[in-house]
């Protein structure tokens, strides 16, 4: 299945037979969903740091927050600061967070 890889058998329900199917994967898709996993979870800790100090989550898209401030609210800059506020378990991880202003939402 993966070429010049070196595969990782595993056994899984199969979500249409709902029976025990071999599968496989490498260690470079292992690397790729727990740094996923991560990144999913430092974004929910943001957000709650967020919502604690009073900024408005609308939602959030993938690993952007949407927050609704008013127009002449200075607060980029320190909304970037708290989401990049380390966590317990992150100790001496380089965090840093990025963001831009819209009046209405677009992909950055």
């Amino acid at each position: 299945k993966f070429p010049g890889k070196k595969e990782i058998l595993f056994h899984e329900i199969n979500p249409t037979t709902y029976q025990w199917d071999e599968n496989s994967t490498y260690g470079g898709k292992l690397v790729e969903n727990i740094t996923q996993a991560i990144a999913r979870d430092l974004l929910a800790e943001a957000m709650v740091r967020l919502d604690e100090r009073g900024y408005k989550i609308v939602m959030h898209v993938h690993d952007e927050v949407v927050i609704e401030v008013d127009e002449d609210k200075e607060c980029l800059e320190e909304i970037n600061n708290i989401m990049a506020e380390p966590t317990k378990w992150t100790k001496g991880l380089p965090l840093k967070a990025d963001g831009y202003e819209c009046s209405y939402y677009k992909k950055d």
